[in-house]
Order: structure tokens, then C-alpha cells, then sequence
């Protein structure tokens, strides 16, 4: 019997610096979008249903994926997560800098969502 191969290791270069994304094989879905769902308590059922490229098996799949992989899977989510927060910051300079009025714009709406839910 052959096995699938249920994700997919993409290689790229981005500003510069070499870098490598999952992908549930087959979409355009993340890996991390499978795992981080079903690590904040989505069933596979549920992760299918928020995803409609997705098969359950796929899903079962990846999860399978993960938890073979889970070490080397864990670091990528956190130098992805590390690298979206230096690509927030860096956004939020880049408007500051060049859109003064929409950074003014944004920052008194974020700290009226602040006041809110205080």
C-alpha cells in the first residue's frame, strides 16, 4: 500500500532571507491553520467545516503530520509567529512614517476598542 503524502514542505525566499511554509497537500491551506485550530480545541470535523478545500482525511492527515513531526512543527510556529509580529511592526512604522493620519486614525480606534472592552 502507498502512503499519501498529506502535507507539503514549499521553500521561498522572502525580503531576502530564505524561509519554508507547510501546506496541507493539495490547497492553499496552512498547516498552521490545521494545527493551530486543533490545538485551540477544534475537532476535525469543525477544521473541515471552517475549511472547504479540506477533506477529513486530509485533516487527519496533517494533524498525523504534526504529531510525527511535532518538535520541528512547534519551532516553525514560533518563528512564524515571531516573524508576523516583526511584520506588524514593521507595517505599523511604515504608516506611521509615510500616512501620518491614517496611523492617527488607527491608533484612536484601537485605543477606543481599548476603553470598550475595559
Amino acid at each position: 500500500m502507498e502512503s499519501k503524502p498529506y502535507v507539503t514542505q514549499l521553500s521561498f525566499e522572502f525580503e531576502g532571507e530564505s524561509r519554508i511554509a507547510y501546506r496541507v497537500a493539495g490547497t492553499r491551506i496552512s498547516l498552521d491553520s490545521v494545527v493551530i485550530n486543533w490545538l485551540n480545541g477544534e475537532t476535525p470535523e469543525s477544521i473541515v467545516e471552517n475549511f472547504d478545500t479540506l477533506t477529513l482525511e486530509s485533516v487527519y492527515g496533517a494533524l498525523a503530520y504534526y504529531l510525527a513531526h511535532r518538535d520541528e512543527i512547534d519551532e516553525y510556529l514560533k518563528q512564524v509567529e515571531i516573524q508576523t509580529e516583526q511584520l506588524r511592526q514593521k507595517s505599523w512604522e511604515d504608516i506611521r512614517l509615510n500616512k501620518p493620519q491614517l496611523y492617527q486614525t488607527l491608533l484612536t480606534a484601537k485605543q477606543e476598542r481599548q476603553k470598550a472592552a475595559a
